[in-house]
């Protein structure tokens, strides 16, 4: 009998499943301009992607006391990932073939993203994936990360303990998050945030590519079948 360490697997997006770490800069960067906000240097700006957008614009500019300059930053920055921004953006290689290949092997699916649902849908609909993941939560919706909430909400909405689930992610944030939830977790290390800092958050595994995790999981459940 096989005995799959898990049910559930929530996968964050943003430099998860997504390689748009690069584009995710750029936007902001615009944004910074346009408001006429200091700008920051790449590593400020990738250590807070996997925030909801307001969180990470008080973390940029925790001083910065006047409210109009901050929403000029989050409309600018919305409109260039939506609509205007270039830099490509895409599935990491070999994403697509994982999903369907955990999807058969009756896993749960879920993302849990600093996206706002807007944001989420308008990749999804890109990407034909509206129906792939049997539920998800942005942070417009509830809490932003690294507070639990967002997860205890997707475990309740398929009402799957948190002992029975494992959050995938590419940010402190993520690991955090699942630490707070009493979630298990995995960082992948293609992301926004390096090795180095992934590990001080102490996850399971830092895998390379999220690929990967197939491989991972296939020997955790290898590991917990009986002799």
């Amino acid at each position: 009998m096989t005995i799959k360490p898990y049910d559930l697997l929530i996968f964050d997006w943003d430099g998860t499943l997504m390689d748009s770490t690069v584009r995710i800069v750029s936007c902001l960067r615009e944004g910074m301009r346009q408001a006429g906000l200091p700008l920051r240097d790449d590593g400020q700006l990738r250590h807070i992607i996997g925030l909801g957008l307001e969180e990470a614009v008080d973390f940029l500019y925790p001083d910065v006391v006047d409210p109009g300059l901050k929403r000029k930053m989050m409309e600018v920055y919305r409109h260039q990932f939506l609509y205007a921004d270039t830099t490509p953006a895409a599935l990491f290689e070999g994403v697509t073939a994982m999903l369907d290949t955990l999807e058969n092997e009756g896993y749960l699916l879920a993302v849990a993203t600093g996206k706002t649902r807007s944001g989420l849908n308008s990749v999804w609909r890109e990407l034909g994936m509206e129906r792939r993941f049997h539920t998800s939560r942005c942070a417009d919706e509830t809490t932003s990360k690294p507070d639990p909430h967002m997860l205890r909400e997707i475990l309740s909405d398929l009402d799957v303990s948190p002992q029975r689930a494992l959050m995938i992610g590419d940010t402190q944030f993520d690991i955090e998050m699942a630490h707070n939830a009493g979630v298990a977790a995995v960082a992948v290390a293609q992301g926004a945030h390096s090795p180095d800092q992934l590990l001080q958050k102490a996850p399971l595994v830092i895998l390379e590519r999220v690929t990967y995790l197939l491989s991972w999981l296939r020997l955790q459940t290898r590991q917990a079948m009986p002799l």
